[in-house]
């Protein structure tokens, strides 16, 4: 019996951009045009400490979102202001690859960053110098598969999206190229 093989359709659209990034970015050969390594979410849960439930429900969440089991964070060191030890849980992470990682990123530019209200684009000057952009999101409940009344708080999250770009204007050509809305003019702050 033979098994079909599934390619994401964010997968699909990468390969059928490489040439036209290659020939954008001047570059001699297909292998050096940047792509997505991984994708990273992260949700730190301050009430952990207290609420035990809150870090339970935020590792649920984002279960949800990325499709995949989230992995508990600890505290690396005491800070005595903030009442946090050494070994204490405070937040949840995924980190995804592969078919998930696209998926993800498809959901996250065609359904998730649409709904954002009062949204005007990504901000452009996001990205680490290396090539990685980060984006941070308010609320959890923009993604469809969370249902928004048995939500027992609104959590914001990180997504750090890491590519094999060399400089940021290689990986903005690319997250462009995917469908990532960046804002045309710089905000001012």
């Amino acid at each position: 019996m033979a098994t079909a093989t599934y390619t994401p359709r964010m997968k699909e659209r990468y390969l059928e951009l490489r040439p036209q990034l290659q020939e954008e970015l001047g570059l001699s050969s297909i292998m050096q045009v940047p792509e997505i390594a991984k994708i990273t979410l992260n949700m730190g849960v301050g009430d952990a400490k207290t609420d035990a439930k809150a870090l339970d429900a935020a590792i649920e969440e984002l279960t949800i979102i990325a499709g995949q089991r989230a992995q508990v964070r600890k505290a690396r060191k005491s800070i005595a202001s903030f009442k946090l030890r050494e070994g204490m849980a405070v937040g949840a992470r995924v980190t995804l690859r592969g078919a998930r990682m696209y998926e993800f990123l498809d959901r996250l530019v065609s359904i998730a960053l649409p709904r954002i209200r009062d949204f005007r684009g990504l901000n452009p000057d996001s990205f680490d110098g290396r090539g990685n952009y980060s984006l941070g999101i308010k609320e959890q409940i923009i993604f469809p598969e969370i249902d928004y009344d048995s939500v027992p708080a609104i959590r914001g999250l990180d997504i750090a999206i890491t590519t094999t770009a060399e400089t940021d204007e290689q990986a903005r050509a690319l997250l462009r190229a995917l469908g990532l809305p960046f804002a045309t003019e710089r905000r001012d702050s």
